[in-house]
């Protein structure tokens, strides 16, 4: 079984545990604001990550970061939760359970994410251009945009919307150019 299998796995029931709580308190979108947040510190600070995630340092140390991270305004709810992860050791799960969560919250709102790679940085219209394009490519309600920069595109985008690939990249151009000049 693959570590990523049974991240889910573990993650999936915490997250729909999470879920019916946020949707009896009318929480969902606080909560998916939050773990977006979250989501986002974990993936952009290595040593936040390696923290939290590190099963050798103490539950206590753990938990006042979270805190301190997590802030006043954020739902007691929710804290405890974390706190709850922590305390059972369940806290190395994070990561798959903010997706899980996330992807809840995404079928619950009918939005779908479309994973964006660009060879530079996309200004608003342009994002709001591509949230248009999907919502017409998928039918959804709504359209989550998670945005990275490739260089190496050398112009273009890429589109990953679940298993529908659309590269309207140069790179991907040129490649499609070379391989019929090949035949």
């Amino acid at each position: 079984m693959s570590g990523t299998l049974i991240n889910s796995e573990v993650g999936e029931p915490y997250a729909q545990a999470l879920m019916s709580l946020a949707q009896q308190s009318d929480l969902t979108e606080q909560f998916g604001e939050t773990f977006r947040s979250l989501s986002s510190l974990l993936s952009e600070s290595q040593e936040f990550r390696e923290f939290v995630l590190n099963p050798v340092i103490k539950g206590e140390d753990k938990k006042a970061v979270l805190k301190q991270v997590m802030g006043n305004d954020t739902n007691p709810y929710l804290i405890n939760f974390m706190m709850l992860l922590v305390d059972k050791r369940r806290i190395v799960f994070l990561e798959p359970i903010v997706e899980q969560y996330l992807n809840l919250l995404r079928k619950l709102n009918q939005t779908v994410l479309a994973e964006v790679t660009s060879a530079t940085e996309l200004n608003d219209d342009q994002k709001h251009n591509l949230v248009e394009k999907v919502k017409a490519i998928t039918e959804a309600r709504d359209v989550e945009l998670k945005t990275s920069v490739d260089p190496n595109l050398i112009g273009g985008v890429i589109i990953k919307v679940g298993s529908k690939v659309i590269d309207a990249s140069l790179r991907g151009q040129l490649r499609r150019i070379s391989v019929s000049l090949n035949k």
